[in-house]
């Protein structure tokens, strides 16, 4: 924090460098895009009320974007402890009956009638800050982080992921252990602790299913990757379906709202995970295609904001954030194609889901806050 007559103050936007307007744009294109998309895809059935309550998910995102990247980094730095308590807190709430299940996970929360909210999108956001710490903030002389600092991220990043195989939520399991792979590597850590991070998730693989806690339903999606036209009326419904209205759509799309698949509601969960099916029918080749090109591109001004961090810790978390953003996009966009089997991430600022997009969003303001934070001295 920067103090003035003996006062502590959060640095605001004069003591910063400019923002990205490239990223902010970008962040906000994606956001936009898929408000039309869950518009497509609800308005013949859930009329106006999932676009209005998207549309109020993105602009809480924008403003928390906002607010975010006008904060110093040493400030976001000093409630780093206080972020990852309240992570643990609300995962650990999930488990207790205030918590839901939704398709087969445990993992929302209920706030009031019709309101609840996924602390697992949120959590991803704590961890980012919290790991960054031991591996971004090194000892006079070091050049990358040693034992110590690598094994006090490990402990960190395993305990939500802990609490998360406990809902099940294997997607949001991968998210994590792709984000600490990313730090990791971002940081300078050695490369054999990506082969101890490798071992470790194989290892939980193996106690998850010794256990118990792999669910049937998980273990047919594995095999419907393995054989794509195995049971298309049942366990491969989802899958087929995603891939038929993607190859209807043909190079230019059927045009925004004219749909026969996303009206016909043939795709499940068409507005939140299978999103891009939407795009791949009513937008084509083309249209998809450019969305994943500007999620590409939001992930190159990530990464050019790690590579020009003023500090380890905003390069390390800038890492993770681009990670998780990267990762889960492979997935979603692969799963619709049939080169991932379906797990239930979303599809970054594109998909419906009020957590997930806040979460995302207030991502980006951490990498605009990393972006225009000049230095970390105290």
């Amino acid at each position: 924090m920067i103090a003035i007559g003996g006062r502590r103050r959060i640095a605001w936007a004069p003591s910063l460098a400019a923002p990205d307007r490239v990223l902010t744009l970008l962040a906000v294109a994606l956001s936009g895009t898929g408000l039309l998309l869950v518009w497509s895809a609800t308005r013949l059935s859930g009329g106006h009320g999932l676009l209005v309550r998207q549309a109020g998910a993105v602009g809480a995102g924008l403003v928390l974007m906002w607010l975010v990247s006008r904060v110093d980094l040493r400030v976001l730095r000093a409630y780093v402890p206080v972020a990852y308590a309240l992570t643990l807190l609300s995962l650990a709430g999930v488990l207790s009956p205030l918590g839901v299940r939704v398709n087969g996970a445990h993992s929302w929360i209920v706030l009031a009638p019709g309101v609840r909210f996924q602390p697992s999108e949120f959590a991803k956001v704590a961890l980012a800050l919290a790991f960054a710490v031991p591996l971004g903030e090194l000892r006079d002389g070091q050049r990358r982080p040693g034992f110590g600092g690598v094994l006090s991220a490990l402990v960190l990043a395993a305990v939500p992921i802990g609490l998360i195989a406990l809902q099940p939520d294997v997607g949001t399991m991968l998210v994590f252990a792709a984000m600490v792979a990313g730090a990791l590597l971002v940081s300078g850590a050695p490369k054999r602790w990506l082969l101890v991070l490798a071992l470790g998730a194989a290892g939980a693989a193996g106690a998850a299913w010794k256990l118990g806690l792999v669910r049937p339903y998980q273990l047919e999606r594995l095999l419907v990757l393995a054989n794509p036209g195995a049971d298309p009326g049942g366990v491969g419904y989802n899958a087929a379906q995603a891939r038929i209205a993607i190859g209807s759509g043909g190079l230019y799309g059927k045009g925004l709202f004219n749909g026969e698949q996303t009206a016909g509601h043939f795709v499940p969960e068409q507005h939140t995970d299978f999103i891009f099916t939407v795009a791949g029918e009513e937008l084509g080749f083309a249209g998809a295609a450019l969305i994943v090109l500007a999620v590409f591109a939001l992930l190159w001004r990530g990464l050019s904001i790690a590579r020009r961090s003023a500090s380890p810790y905003g390069a390390v978390l800038a890492g993770a954030i681009v990670s998780w953003i990267a990762f889960q996009t492979f997935v979603n966009v692969g799963m619709t194609v049939g080169l991932m089997p379906i797990v239930g991430v979303p599809l970054p600022f594109v998909s419906y889901g009020g957590s997930a997009t806040v979460a995302g969003l207030l991502a980006v303001g951490l990498l605009q806050a990393v972006h225009r934070t000049k230095a970390m001295q105290p």
